[in-house]
């Protein structure tokens, strides 16, 4: 069966039109929205993402082997519930709170799903192509290292090669050849390879549960649902000038007061080192010094998708599209280093490879703290610009 039942065949291809009795038909951008009530205009937004979510549900379901359309499905489909759940969150005093909080909470199961596999993917990569660029390899460096395999072979109980994880490392003193990555890097590949594969592999099959559950079944439902019938509260009938500028303004009030926290004058500084701190201590400590950028970047998102909805048809800012993508870049690297001190903490590795791996970490924070410095410019831009 396709991924969501019966859900995905209601309302597919309907990304504009009425939304049933909850609402008259939303206005279109060459109308003036202030005309129109709120809840017009958060119907109207809800009902184009349900048809994005749903359309991509249905291009999942029929990628079969097409890992790339797959992966780009999963993508939209992750798209479209990050604004659905957004939307529900900042506009949930114009919604019924306990379907708004219930619906939100699923698609976000749903979307973190789905995102891990592609996400050991990208980290694997990542590492793999640090790794050749430190080792000073280049691209014949990278093609040395274990890539993510794409087929399955070796993520369920076959052999990975070498076990990167027990005895010494014959010559690993020795030089490596011009174009190629010494002992340690490339045993560390190997290691970073066979856990994210592994890692992957369960995600994978985490997912494929996941969608054929009855859980996932009753969200492509509820979603369907919503693209004809929006629970409304009273207060959506009134005017959108009226009323959407308040959520708007408290997603953004949230958004300063979380950057207002961060060591924005530490990140100023370039190679300040501030992102090494922690760099020999616990998993939490790391974590702790990296969660308020994290904050930042959902709460940077939440902002961006109540522009979208009170600003119908307008084009996005570009300075905060930029400062998403640096905070994306943050933690993505921030993520790798994870992986890279796990890979570390593997008990029996050679130093070679536990050498390896310290520098990779390293980098990796390094990139880390680049990704803050460029927040900041971007950041620094908007401030300049803002009325």
């Amino acid at each position: 069966m396709t991924p969501g039942g019966a859900g995905v065949q209601h309302h597919e291809a309907d990304t504009a039109g009425s939304v049933g009795t909850a609402r008259p038909a939303g206005p279109s951008p060459a109308n003036d929205a202030f005309e129109a009530t709120a809840g017009q205009v958060l119907a109207g937004y809800l009902n184009t993402r349900c048809g994005d979510f749903l359309r991509s549900l249905r291009l999942y379901g029929e990628s079969g082997s097409d890992t790339a359309a797959a992966e780009e499905a999963a993508s939209a489909l992750r798209c479209s519930a990050r604004r659905i759940g957004g939307s529900l969150h900042t506009f949930r005093v114009l919604l019924d709170p306990a379907w708004a909080d219930q619906l939100r909470t699923e698609l976000g199961w749903l979307s973190g799903t789905l995102a891990q596999e592609y996400a050991c993917t990208a980290r694997l990569h990542r590492l793999v192509s640090a790794l050749a660029r430190l080792s000073g390899a280049g691209a014949a460096g990278a093609a040395a290292v274990p890539r993510a395999r794409t087929n399955g072979e070796g993520a369920e109980g076959g052999k990975a090669g070498p076990g990167p994880e027990s005895g010494a490392e014959p010559g690993s003193g020795a030089s490596a050849a011009p174009g190629a990555l010494t002992v340690g890097a490339s045993r560390a590949g190997a290691l970073l390879e066979r856990q994210l594969t592994l890692a992957r592999t369960r995600a994978h099959s985490a997912a494929l549960q996941a969608l054929g559950s009855s859980r996932f079944h009753a969200v492509a439902d509820a979603v369907a649902v919503l693209a004809s019938e929006v629970p409304l509260a009273p207060v959506a009938g009134a005017p959108a000038a009226e009323i959407l500028a308040a959520p708007q303004s408290a997603a953004e009030r949230r958004l300063l007061d979380a950057v207002s926290v961060l060591p924005l004058a530490r990140a100023a500084h370039p190679y300040n080192a501030e992102a090494l701190i922690h760099g020999l201590s616990t998993p939490s400590d790391g974590d702790t010094q990296d969660a308020p950028w994290h904050q930042v970047r959902l709460l940077l998102r939440l902002h961006r998708y109540a522009q979208e909805i009170r600003h119908v048809g307008g084009a996005p800012d570009p300075v905060l599209a930029d400062a998403g993508r640096a905070l994306d870049r943050h933690r993505d690297a921030a993520e790798a280093a994870a992986a890279a001190a796990n890979a570390a903490r593997t008990p029996r590795i050679a130093p070679a490879t536990a050498y390896a791996l310290g520098v990779l970490h390293a980098d990796q924070r390094h990139e880390v703290e680049a990704a803050r410095y460029e927040f900041l410019q971007i950041w620094q831009r908007r401030a300049a610009t803002a009325p």
